[in-house]
């Protein structure tokens, strides 16, 4: 079992937007897992652990304007440290 390093989460504003779109492309095209995508056709929260937080900003930026950026590195959270 692959273990995910960073807790990544934002938000992206756009038009015309999917959330189910949205969460089958993650789930065929990106490794991770504990997946949430949730809004309506103009804003999309993402919730998502990764080893590979650039993918998620590069395809959400694509989408729409991306804002509220936060990628955590979840074995330093576990060690109770900041960052």
């Amino acid at each position: 079992m692959t273990e995910f390093r960073y807790d990544t989460q934002l938000l992206f504003e756009g038009e015309n937007l999917d959330e189910d779109t949205v969460h089958d492309h993650f789930t065929r095209h990106f490794k991770g897992d504990c997946l949430l995508a949730v809004g309506d056709e103009n804003l999309i929260k993402i919730h998502f652990h990764t080893n590979e937080p650039w993918q998620v900003l590069e395809y959400c930026a694509g989408l729409g304007e991306i804002f509220d950026i936060v990628v955590e590195d979840m074995d330093r959270q576990a060690r109770g440290l900041k960052g």
